[in-house]
């Protein structure tokens, strides 16, 4: 069988996550946007707004950042990002994750996909709750997961991240992961107004009527400002522009009472930085129409190359006495930029002031010219909070799951140490209670509440990702079931298959459960004849085999053909699917009534591949004497499993480690040849 697998994976070969083409992606792109040209040849495009102009980026998260789900593919989502770095919306265009094929179905993914709305790439998003007072004031943003997905969903949330970030560094330049700087209200020190002017710390714009028609010289507007004509070195942008978030700053230009007033409007809004303008030239900052408290319609900001969101404040400010006289009859206005948006105000960002010019008396046209001015502080002024540390996948599922995983480790160490004694827990005369019991918090624990049931899915997806070169990281996004793959694989190395078949599978529990019950229905029980018992061995390795093939030949295939296994539908959506599904596995687990564990002993593609266990083991762990299979044949006939042959040899990859017949060899009551003795021994005697 073994040998079967490396062939179907040699003849296999890598599949490539490809870009969708422009008629399949056009459709999805709703009004007001619309798409625009291919960015590069990795599925980027342009989305357009309503006016044809630039609104951001369209782009796929498959061939950007193809991280291998459960299924071995990754999970493609179609990303719409504005220029500003938020999502404009994320949709689902495929996915192959087992839990959203056929289990939950796709519309819980979906929900949480729209999730991302409104958020920016700014924020540290991630997915799950916090705990304790890790929320309390934390920059983190906690997105709702999906119950019995949350590995699913972690990485369809570390695709969209990665292949946004990819997108940001080559398109957006101005995306900064960190927080923002904010002023330090505990820095203090003595400035004066000629002192603020030659540090910088107070910015300063003059442009003359000269400068001004010289940069409409050659336009049709060159003529249109008589004013500018008339007196050439007067200023028609005399600008002061100075940021009063640092205290010292606004100390030096505002009066106490306008000091006063900065301070509760900081308390209403925290994350806002506050700009004060003083124009002394008869520019004016703003238009007539102008109306308070929204966007100034002359003045912009840009940072990093990308705008910046300004704001009237609505504040009417008294300026410090000690400013110049001629500074305290000019226009002055308090803007805010919201450094949640990105905003950081200890980095150089840019201010830019609109010149008007009006050509024509009856609907004239409209031209107009911009000037610039360089911003920034020192970061002396300013705290720069550390960068909220996201935690990579592997460890945010571990802080999750921290409880539950505690739990398991008790748990499998107290199994360990029960198995290490086999004949000690095997003579015990409580054995079978401690057995169920033991087989009981297997299904409640580790399978119900855990969602631990292992599958032939994640064997399937590993084997795809270490030949298309996808890695092992999958398997970090779920560390209750890679705790249970660890345990099985020590198994192997000290028992064989039956570590896992015979005490971690909550399924095969489930079974056991059944048959059990069949007894205290009187059932009849029922074994199927010698010839096709042998027959029923190839079953599972056959199914193993084409369910490898379909993951490579056909992969769009392979979720459904994974539902041979029943687990999902029994285990983790406990029932709770269409009639088709809970019949298959329904009809296993009463079969198990009158046919011991028949699943486990025939069809089932994991319990394959968990026979290689058997050739894994280190040691011949079940005890045997020179009588047993000639003449003793006790252990055989009692052997539900079958996993004895007629010469006494155990055959470990069948053997499912119930220890009936180490129980059976260690009775001087049952085992043949500890009677016989017994009995020649008294006739001696």
């Amino acid at each position: 069988m073994l040998r079967v697998v490396l062939l179907v994976l040699a003849l296999v070969s890598p599949l490539r996550a490809e870009p969708l083409p422009r008629d399949q992606i056009e459709p999805l792109i709703v009004a007001p946007y619309a798409l625009g040209e291919a960015v590069n040849d990795k599925g980027v495009w342009q989305l357009l707004n309503s006016g044809g102009g630039e609104a951001g980026y369209v782009f796929e998260t498959g061939p950007l950042a193809p991280l291998p789900g459960f299924s071995g593919q990754p999970i493609d989502i179609l990303v719409l990002l504005d220029l500003e770095g938020r999502f404009i919306d994320t949709r689902l265009l495929a996915q192959h994750e087992p839990i959203f094929v056929s289990g939950l179905g796709e519309a819980p993914l979906r929900d949480f996909l729209g999730q991302y709305r409104g958020h920016s790439i700014n924020e540290p998003l991630v997915v799950g709750t916090p705990y304790g007072a890790g929320g309390d004031g934390s920059d983190l943003v906690y997105l709702d997961g999906v119950t019995k997905a949350t590995a699913s969903v972690r990485i369809a949330h570390e695709s969209i991240l990665a292949a946004t970030l990819t997108v940001a560094r080559e398109k957006l330049q101005g995306i900064s992961a960190g927080p923002p700087a904010r002023p330090d209200p505990d820095h203090d020190e003595a400035l004066d107004w000629q002192g603020a002017l030659a540090q910088g710390l107070v910015r300063h714009l003059r442009v003359t009527n000269a400068e001004l028609d010289a940069a409409f010289a050659g336009t049709k507007w060159a003529d249109d400002d008589p004013e500018a004509r008339a007196d050439p070195e007067a200023p028609y942008l005399d600008l002061y522009a100075i940021d009063i978030g640092p205290p010292a700053l606004a100390r030096l230009v505002l009066a106490p009472d306008t000091q006063a007033e900065i301070a509760r409007f900081a308390t209403r809004a925290p994350d806002d930085e506050l700009i004060l303008l003083i124009e002394a030239g008869r520019h004016g900052l703003v238009s007539e129409d102008f109306v308070r408290n929204t966007a100034p319609d002359r003045v912009a900001a840009a940072q990093d190359g990308l705008p910046l969101a300004l704001r009237d404040a609505d504040i009417l400010p008294e300026l410090s006495p000690a400013l110049p006289a001629e500074l305290q009859d000019a226009r002055q206005m308090i803007l805010r930029l919201d450094r949640r948006l990105g905003f950081d105000p200890a980095r150089d960002w840019e201010l830019s002031l609109q010149a008007v010019r009006a050509h024509g008396m009856f609907q004239p046209e409209i031209g107009s010219q911009h000037f610039s001015l360089a911003m920034g502080l020192p970061e002396r002024f300013f705290l720069r909070p550390e960068a909220p540390v996201q935690r990579p996948p592997w460890a945010d599922a571990l802080v999750n799951r921290r409880t539950d995983l505690i739990a398991l480790g008790c748990a499998l160490v107290l199994l360990f140490a029960l198995l290490a004694r086999q004949s000690w827990l095997a003579g015990l005369r409580w054995f079978t209670p401690i057995r169920l019991g033991i087989l009981a918090v297997m299904t409640g624990f580790v399978g119900f509440w855990g969602q631990g049931q292992l599958s032939i899915v994640t064997p399937l997806a590993v084997i795809r990702g270490v030949v298309q070169g996808g890695g092992l990281e999958v398997l970090l996004y779920d560390p209750f079931s890679l705790v249970l793959w660890a345990a099985a694989i020590v198994g192997f190395v000290l028992w064989g298959r039956g570590f896992f078949c015979g005490w971690l599978c909550p399924f095969g529990a489930l079974q056991e459960f059944s048959h059990h019950l069949g007894r205290l229905l009187r059932l009849p029980e029922w074994e199927p004849p010698p010839r096709l018992r042998r027959a029923l061995l190839w079953s599972g390795p056959v199914a193993l085999i084409g369910l490898i093939a379909t993951a490579f030949v056909a992969p769009e295939q392979a979720e459904a053909m994974a539902e041979i296994e029943p687990f999902k539908t029994a285990i983790t959506m406990q029932f709770a699917r269409p009639w088709p599904y809970a019949l298959w596995a329904a009809a296993w687990v009463l079969a198990s009534a009158v046919w011991f564990k028949g699943f486990c002993r025939s069809l089932c593609p994991l319990g394959a591949l968990m026979r290689i266990g058997g050739m894994l083991r280190l040691r011949r762990w079940i005890p045997r004497r020179a009588e047993c299979g000639s003449p003793c044949q006790l252990c055989r006939v009692r052997c539900r499993y079958d996993a004895i042959a007629r010469s006494g040899e155990i055959r470990y990859s069948e053997c499912f480690q119930c220890l009936d017949c180490v129980t059976i060899h260690d009775d001087p009551a049952q085992c043949v040849p500890l009677v016989l003795k017994a009995k020649r021994e008294k006739g001696r005697a």
